[in-house]
């Protein structure tokens, strides 16, 4: 039987929809045989750092409580920076930003949701906001003033994220809904690191 690591590995995540994403994505994966979340045995957890301004303390306590477990995250771009100083506060030799992705943690384009929104395609997300009975809420959206005449996916953008409740939603749905070639770089890097994580505590 294969043994998940004694030891969870931490995802660190700026909040709530990024974890209801990548929950989604890691359901899809492999027909049920990626890492576990939930049960005896898990992989690994997800956890909502409540902003990205608290990695470095989920970073320490992870340092204290969990110094054998591996830390891994995502973040936004504009907040790469934070994740940096953190990371050297916890320890870790970063130089910048493009040494992230060695430490595990990797960095969304703009956020989360702009790369889930890239990855399925407008036409797609419309499609989901009609079978999730919002299609007539982003429409009476898209009619206001301030929104009329910009990209679609900058309406899609703000729709998805003007309530949190929605965020959350939206965000689970649209990662539920991709393929698995589909899914943006970020998350499919994190994706692989949990994999091999996996698959390194079987051998």
């Amino acid at each position: 039987m294969p043994v998940a690591p004694a030891v969870p590995v931490l995802v660190l995540l700026e909040g709530p929809s990024d974890v209801a994403a990548l929950d989604a994505v890691l359901d899809g994966q492999s027909q049920g045989q990626g890492p576990r979340r939930t049960g005896e045995g898990t992989a690994y957890r997800l956890v909502d750092m409540g902003g990205v301004t608290n990695v470095a303390r989920h970073l320490a306590a992870a340092g204290r409580q969990r110094p054998a477990a591996e830390v891994l995250g995502l973040c936004d771009a504009a907040e790469a920076w934070v994740v940096v100083r953190a990371l050297r506060e916890a320890g870790r030799d970063v130089d910048d930003v493009a040494d992230l992705a060695r430490w595990g943690f990797f960095v969304c384009d703009r956020d989360l949701e702009e790369e889930l929104i890239r990855a399925l395609g407008a036409e797609a997300c419309l499609a989901l906001l009609e079978r999730e009975g919002l299609g007539e809420r982003f429409r009476a959206f898209s009619r206001q003033r301030p929104w009329v005449d910009r990209p679609v996916e900058d309406r899609l953008h703000r729709f998805a994220g003007v309530a949190s409740g929605r965020k959350i939603r939206l965000a689970r749905a649209m990662a539920a809904a991709l393929r698995p070639d589909e899914v943006p770089p970020p998350i499919a890097a994190l994706v692989s690191r949990l994999m091999a994580d996996r698959r390194s505590a079987r051998a």
